[in-house]
């Protein structure tokens, strides 16, 4: 298993590592990586390895099926063996739009308080599937709340509990279709407001901004319905 930095430190950009094993693929895995993977509807990172004067550019970061975190070359080349000393570095606008995103999806889950049964990220929007017949009818409603979440500049933090307190607490799983895994000893919690007064506390494994004013000026995009009793909703950053 490699270490997830960017778990700790969802700011770091780049870091020194180690190349601990290379897949049947061509894929590159780290003893500590920045990269995130692909999962919960974040695409994963991109960006270069450097080392010995030579650069790669990566595509993309998935999951291997062992939970290793693999780094995808964006092309055939040499690549840098096992023991290789290098340094990674993140395309970091795209992942710091990715954050702004995937905080803003919080947000909107609050604003729209109904089971979410889908989701996906992109550097430019998002979206989320709910588990609702009709569509909201408030456009201007959902968009003021946003914005007004995104003014107060809450901050947004993490914390760990056990698998048998997360059980104790259903309320706090809010996607119906991607559910925390059952296998860690401890389920990541990312929380959006002040201690007590928090406004949304679910579990996550992505990457977000620190404080909510950070994401933006964002709009509401289309509303669709996405087949028998779910409805689709967009969110777009402004810049």
């Amino acid at each position: 298993m490699n270490e997830p930095i960017y778990l700790t430190d969802a700011y770091a950009r780049d870091s020194a590592a180690k190349v601990i094993a290379i897949t049947d693929e061509g894929g590159i895995v780290l003893d500590r990586t920045v990269f995130y993977p692909t999962g919960g509807g974040q695409p994963g990172d991109s960006g270069w390895l450097n080392w010995d004067k030579q650069r790669m550019p990566i595509a993309t970061t998935v999951k291997g099926l062992d939970g290793s975190i693999i780094l995808v070359p964006a092309e055939p080349e040499e690549i840098p063996q096992p023991g290789t000393h290098v340094t990674q570095k993140l395309d970091w606008d795209r992942r710091h739009r990715h954050m702004r995103v995937h905080s803003l999806l919080h947000l909107l889950s609050v604003v729209v308080p109904f089971p979410v049964v889908g989701g996906q990220i992109s550097a430019t929007h998002g979206r989320l599937d709910f588990d609702l017949a009709d569509a909201p009818e408030d456009r201007d409603g959902i968009e003021d709340a946003l914005a007004s979440y995104i003014a107060q500049d809450l901050p947004i933090t993490d914390h760990w509990i056990t698998q048998e307190e997360l059980q104790a607490a259903p309320e706090l799983v809010k996607t119906l279709s991607v559910a925390p895994p059952v296998t860690a000893a401890n389920v990541r919690l990312v929380q959006i407001g002040e201690g007590d007064a928090w406004i949304d506390l679910q579990p996550c494994g992505g990457t977000h901004v620190a404080r909510t004013g950070e994401i933006g000026a964002v709009r509401l995009g289309k509303i669709e319905k996405k087949g028998r009793g779910t409805r689709r909703i967009y969110v777009h950053l402004d810049s």
